[in-house]
């Protein structure tokens, strides 16, 4: 499986001003890994996270653990 074949979704969070996220929550179901890319740039690379390790990075976020740069 590659990710061009995958079924991506925008986030319920990405903003109308370009900060746009996308996922794809078939795979995650099947494999346990949250793979994420930048909407903007399907062709580009993505990111394969565990689904553990990716809730807790949104554990962080949510909390505000990560500064803006």
């Amino acid at each position: 499986m590659t990710i061009d074949s995958l079924s991506w979704i925008k986030s319920s969070y990405s903003g109308s001003g370009g900060s746009c996220v996308e996922w794809a929550p078939k795979h995650t179901a099947i494999t346990g890994i949250v793979p994420v890319r930048d909407s903007k740039n399907p062709t580009g690379p993505a990111l394969a996270l565990p689904a553990q390790a990716f809730s807790a990075f949104l554990t962080g976020v949510k909390s505000g653990d990560f500064k803006a740069v």
